[in-house]
């Protein structure tokens, strides 16, 4: 069952050089419990479409289109309508934010316990203040920081523990949805999985499920169960990590994958995406790819493929509406 449904979602930037089409007519299901992954290299969308989603924009950044329809289990609704009053209620406790920097999205200058009490003041008025200070140990220890770390300072903790309290920020009230915009950029490969394993564990411990964006598709396929490829502002490709993995059916995921080391086998020379993203005030026509891509055809250049559904997933690649011409590897 569905506990997130995005559909047709536009998002542009309007500036006096133009309009950035930043993410064009996404459409995305999150099952509840789940990990969907969403990759993509910088400037693809992807942590547009987090905010979006949440409805974190600023201006110039407008919705122009679509739908972000969140389920209750007794209701649906429609995040982008919500009032106010009502949107502010309805972030931290049925959906909740871990920003891509924990030491821009933490206060500075309040402790990082009294950060945690802060959301369940606020949300949990009734709550007793001996209650939510029971609630902030719980969260800081589920998340692995001891509890004589309540009273410090972001300043005073490391990487790996700044990320760790802003996740408990992000579960104080135990909400169904977490969207986690590259929650482990900047950290070592120790502190990542250290805190990929804590995400997984958090995950099954409490059922919620993570919308987890990064442009590391390596990490994905360790953590996700489903991943979407985004490039140009659109979803070019969706799957189980295992299929994504062993057939990847749009040369760009091909191109991501082959853009790191295998830890098995024989060594192999990396092969990175030639080119550079496009332009989004002025993309090219037909499928904005076809520029890079080493299998592109006549077609390519004047036809915008459509995302379509196949066997383990969708697709948007003229490659697979004509059998006669394949994926070069």
């Amino acid at each position: 069952m569905n506990v997130l449904e995005i559909r047709g979602l536009s998002v542009d930037y309007l500036s006096a050089g133009g309009t950035v089409h930043a993410v064009d007519d996404v459409s995305l299901d999150l099952r509840r419990g789940e990990i969907l992954g969403l990759a993509g290299e910088s400037g693809s969308g992807k942590s547009t479409l987090a905010h979006a989603i949440g409805r974190l924009l600023r201006p110039p950044a407008m919705i122009t289109a679509g739908s972000v329809v969140y389920h209750r289990k007794d209701e649906q609704v429609d995040v982008l309508k919500l009032a106010p009053k009502a949107l502010r209620a309805f972030r931290w406790k049925e959906l909740a934010v871990v920003f891509q920097s924990a030491m821009n999205s933490l206060n500075p200058v309040m402790a990082v316990g009294a950060q945690i009490d802060d959301v369940l003041r606020i949300h949990e008025p009734d709550m007793s203040r001996k209650a939510r200070g029971e609630r902030v140990v719980e969260l800081l220890r589920r998340v692995g920081i001891s509890a004589d770390r309540r009273k410090s300072y972001p300043h005073e903790l490391s990487g790996g523990m700044r990320q760790r309290a802003a996740i408990a920020i992000a579960l104080a009230l135990n909400p169904e949805v977490i969207v986690m915009d590259e929650p482990t950029t900047a950290l070592d490969v120790v502190v990542q999985r250290d805190i990929l394993h804590e995400i997984r564990t958090l995950k099954d411990e409490y059922g919620f499920a993570v919308i987890f964006i990064t442009h590391d598709l390596s990490l994905l396929m360790e953590i996700s169960d489903r991943i979407a490829i985004m490039y140009a502002g659109r979803v070019v490709e969706t799957g189980t990590a295992k299929e994504l993995h062993r057939s990847p059916r749009h040369p760009y995921t091909l191109g991501l994958l082959r853009s790191f080391p295998k830890l098995r086998g024989p060594r192999e020379d990396l092969l990175g995406i030639p080119g550079t993203p496009p332009d989004l005030r002025d993309l090219p026509p037909g499928c904005a790819f076809h520029p890079r891509c080493q299998s592109a055809f006549d077609d390519c250049g004047r036809v915008s493929p459509r995302l379509l559904p196949g066997p383990h997933g969708e697709v948007a690649c003229l490659l697979n509406e004509n059998t006669g011409v394949e994926v070069q590897a």
